[in-house]
């Protein structure tokens, strides 16, 4: 018997089979479309995390008041961009001063040195008013530092004072009329001309000695220092030398006693990469366990149809055909089986995904009241290497369920089988 007479033979089983078949290609469709959904996620995260985390700078050290052993990784997907602002609660904070800037600008491959001072304050512009993050920054060096992206405008420059850099977000979304250049905004009772705005972000950047006059903070105190090193692959060094620096400068005799901490993207960017690592572990083994629950399905399909047709695979065999040309049949209707859940698991799952894509993106714009965890799971990564595989290993599963009964069917005595009743 030819290999496509087996193949029709198969499909034609497939076709008339009962419900129970159809429902054993259901639990295969659910567990495929978990598949898909989780990877095509979990992929989509990861882009998205070292995205966002090269647009930080992986350049770019922060040293932040207060000392924590697990800084950045408590602060979730969200926190990155405002890592200065977000430091992680500690038993010991002392602010950063004038006099660890100075100490640092000695540290081995580090360019360029900035310290920073942040907080909110009202801002208004037309009729409608907002509270803003405020950061000050040192205009020429802020310049060499960030990794902000221009809209349109200008970055700040030396000899500014009463000029702003707000983020795109702050400038079309929170106001939907939109901040357009060149325009006065009023920030805690003063007038600000916007010089730039930038693609994304909500932070509202203006000249360090105006936002200590704005926010209200005397001295030479600053709420994080950032640093830009010339040789990324030495940033573990350079982030020792920082903290070893600082201890010498802060005479901080003990490592309990530390009172600042020194974050690197790099260092975020591996944690937060294990953490995604083993929730996609985690959600991939339940997945597992649908398609394992599948596969018992159609080895119970395949058994129970080999009972059923009994007396047909006897007929067979009393007019010629062979135990290979059974296995091929069998084989062939389990693995049908499998594609079929397959095909519609890939669909299921790629709907899925775009769901919780969809969702994700109206969280994280604040439309739901979302914020790290909707940004995480914003983006989808759908591959055809991902179809591809899902595909076949659907097929797999079904043949490997299939193999038993098949085999069990093809070793039927033709007698046996057409005295079966």
């Amino acid at each position: 018997m030819r290999v496509k007479k087996s193949f029709k033979l198969a499909l034609n089983i497939l076709m008339h089979s009962k419900l129970r078949s159809w429902l054993t290609i259901i639990g295969i469709v659910i567990g495929i479309a978990a598949v898909v959904s989780i990877v095509s996620i979990s992929e989509g995260a990861k882009a998205s995390l070292e995205e966002r985390l090269g647009s930080l700078g992986a350049d770019v050290i922060t040293v932040n008041p207060g000392f924590s052993r697990a800084s950045g990784a408590a602060g979730g997907f969200h926190g990155i961009r405002d890592l200065g602002e977000r430091s992680a609660q500690t038993s010991s904070k002392k602010n950063l001063t004038s006099k660890d800037v100075i100490t640092l600008r000695s540290t081995p491959n580090v360019k360029f040195v900035m310290g920073e001072i942040s907080g909110r304050a009202d801002l208004a512009y037309s009729s409608k008013k907002s509270s803003a993050n405020i950061k000050g920054i040192d205009s020429p060096i802020w310049k060499e530092i960030t990794t902000e992206k221009l809209k349109s405008g200008r970055l700040l420059m030396q000899g500014d004072s009463y000029s702003v850099v707000i983020g795109g977000n702050l400038a079309s979304k929170v106001f939907e009329k939109g901040i357009p250049l060149n325009s006065k905004v009023d920030i805690a009772g003063k007038l600000f001309k916007v010089v730039g705005v930038l693609e994304e972000g909500s932070t509202v950047y203006m000249p360090i000695n105006i936002a200590r006059e704005t926010l209200g903070n005397t001295g030479n105190n600053f709420n994080s220092i950032s640093l830009k090193i010339a040789d990324v692959s030495l940033s573990d060094e350079t982030v020792a030398d920082i903290t070893k620096k600082l201890t010498a400068s802060r005479g901080i005799l003990k490592e309990t006693d530390q009172d600042f901490t020194v974050s690197s993207p790099k260092a975020m960017q591996e944690t937060m990469q294990q953490t995604l690592g083993l929730m996609s572990l985690f959600l991939g083994a339940i997945a597992a366990i649908s398609l394992i629950v599948g596969a018992i399905g159609i080895a119970n399909t395949m058994f129970t149809s080999v009972l059923e047709k009994t007396k047909e695979i006897g007929i067979m065999k009393a007019i010629g055909g062979k135990n290979r040309d059974i296995l091929i049949i069998f084989l062939a209707n389990s693995g049908l089986i499998g594609l079929v859940g397959g095909i519609g698991g890939v669909i299921l799952g790629v709907f899925g995904s775009g769901l919780i894509s969809y969702y994700g993106s109206a969280m994280s714009s604040g439309g739901m009241g979302g914020g790290g965890i909707g940004r995480m799971f914003s983006s989808t990564a759908i591959t055809p290497t991902l179809l591809i595989f899902a595909l076949t290993f659907s097929l797999i599963i079904g043949m490997v369920a299939g193999v038993i009964p098949a085999y069990r069917a093809s070793k039927l005595k033709p007698v046996d089988a057409l005295r079966y009743e």
